[in-house]
C-alpha cells in the first residue's frame, strides 16, 4: 500500500503551504506561539511587547508573507487608512513642482501605513463633499489654494480633518502649512538692494495664476511690493507666460521701457530657461548687466547656466509637514493653524553688483 503524500520514506510530513493572500493573523499567531491579541499589537504598536516577542511575531510575519487585510483593519479602526490629495492641474500650473508635492505626500503617507488617493479633476467643493461622504478617506489634503477658495468654507464644516498647502485670505479654523512666500519676494528684493540695483521687476506666474486668485503669487508679489517701497527701488510687476516666444517679447517691452532696469526675480519655473537664453540676445549679459534671482526648486536653479540666486520651493519640506500635521490631526493631537516655511536666498552665478551708471 503505498503511503500518502508527505509520509514517503524518509521523508518528513509536509503541509500545504497557503498563498500569501490566504494567511491570516490567526496562522503568525500559531506560528509564533502568541496571541492573536499579540501579533494585533505588534502591527499596531497601541500596546508595548518585549522586543523578544517581537521579534518572533515579525520573524513568522515574514516567512508566512503576511499583509493585513486592508478592508479588515478599516473595519476594526473605523479607517481607511487612505488620504486624499487634492491636486488640480490647471493653466499655469507648473506639473514637475506639483509633482514634487505629489511624490512627498506619498512617500510620506506610506510612512504612516497610509495611500494616497489623487484627485485631479477640479470638482471644487463638491468634490470634496463627495469624498468627504463616501468614506473612503480618513482626512484631506489639499493644493493650490486660492485667496478666496471657494473650497474653504466646506473644509470648516467637514468632520474629516484637511491640510491645505497654501494659505487663503482668511485661515480661520484651518490648518495650513507653505513656503511664507510674502517673505520670499522681500528677501529677493532686499538681496538685490544690497548689490546696488536700484530698478528692479518681477516676472511673475502666468495670468490665469493671479486671474484665479492663487495666494502664492499674490503673497510674494506683496512681499516684492513691500520691500521695494520700504527699500526705495523702483519696480515693476508683470504675470510672465510660459512660451519662449512670449517670453521673450515680454523681455523686450520691459527693457524698451525700462533700460537702467538691472535686477530681475522670477517666479514661473517655465520661465527660468527662455530669460536667461534671451537676455544675452538682447545685449544683455547676465549677471555683469541684469541679475536675476528665481523663486523656483533647487533642480531648476542648479540646472541653469549660469547657475541662479534662488530662494528655493521646498515642495519636499512641505508635502512631508502636511502629511505629519494631518497624521496628527487624526490621533487628536493639537497642531498649529499655521506653518510658515522660512526662505532662504542661496547665492549663486546670477547675481552681482549693479552695473556702474554710464
Amino acid at each position: 500500500m503505498s503511503a500518502p503524500p508527505g509520509d514517503r520514506a524518509g521523508g518528513s510530513p509536509t503541509r500545504a503551504v497557503k498563498s500569501a493572500d490566504l494567511v491570516t493573523i490567526a496562522d503568525v499567531a500559531r506560528h509564533a506561539g502568541v496571541a492573536v491579541s499579540t501579533v494585533s499589537y505588534v502591527l499596531s504598536g497601541k500596546r508595548a511587547i518585549s522586543a523578544g516577542t517581537r521579534d518572533r511575531v515579525l520573524a513568522s510575519i515574514r516567512l508566512l508573507d503576511y499583509h493585513p487585510n486592508a478592508g479588515a483593519r478599516a473595519l476594526a479602526s473605523r479607517r481607511a487608512n487612505v488620504i486624499a490629495l487634492v491636486l488640480p492641474l490647471r493653466t499655469g500650473a507648473q506639473v514637475p513642482v506639483l509633482m514634487q508635492y505629489a511624490t512627498a505626500v506619498v512617500t510620506t503617507a506610506r510612512r504612516y501605513d497610509h495611500d494616497v488617493l489623487l484627485l485631479t479633476a477640479d470638482e471644487g467643493a463638491a468634490g470634496l463633499r463627495r469624498i468627504a461622504a463616501s468614506a473612503m478617506v480618513d482626512g484631506i489634503v489639499l493644493m493650490d489654494v486660492e485667496m478666496h477658495d471657494s473650497r474653504v468654507p466646506l473644509l470648516r464644516e467637514l468632520t474629516r480633518p484637511s491640510v491645505l498647502i497654501g494659505f487663503p485670505a482668511d485661515p480661520t479654523d484651518l490648518t495650513c502649512v507653505d513656503l511664507d512666500f510674502r517673505r520670499a519676494g522681500e528677501v529677493c528684493v532686499e538681496h538685490l538692494a544690497a548689490l546696488g540695483h536700484r530698478r528692479v521687476a518681477l516676472l511673475g506666474a502666468p495670468t490665469a495664476v493671479y486671474d484665479r486668485g492663487t495666494g502664492f503669487a499674490h503673497r510674494t508679489r506683496a512681499g516684492f511690493t513691500d520691500a521695494a517701497i520700504r527699500l526705495g527701488v523702483t519696480a515693476e510687476i508683470r504675470p510672465c507666460p510660459e512660451e519662449v516666444a512670449a517670453v521673450r517679447d515680454e523681455l523686450v517691452d520691459l527693457l524698451t521701457r525700462s533700460p537702467d532696469l538691472s535686477g530681475l526675480v522670477v517666479q514661473n519655473e517655465a520661465a527660468v530657461g527662455p530669460v536667461l537664453a534671451t537676455l544675452p540676445t538682447l545685449g544683455r549679459r547676465v549677471p555683469e548687466d541684469v541679475s536675476v534671482v528665481a523663486v523656483c526648486p533647487d533642480q531648476f536653479a542648479e540646472r541653469a547656466s549660469p547657475a541662479l540666486t534662488s530662494v528655493p520651493v521646498p515642495a519636499e519640506e512641505t508635502g512631508r509637514e502636511a502629511v505629519s500635521l494631518l497624521m496628527r490631526k487624526l490621533t487628536g493631537e493639537p497642531v498649529p493653524d499655521a506653518t510658515l516655511l522660512a526662505p532662504r536666498l542661496t547665492v549663486r552665478g546670477s547675481t552681482g553688483p549693479a552695473p556702474s551708471p554710464e
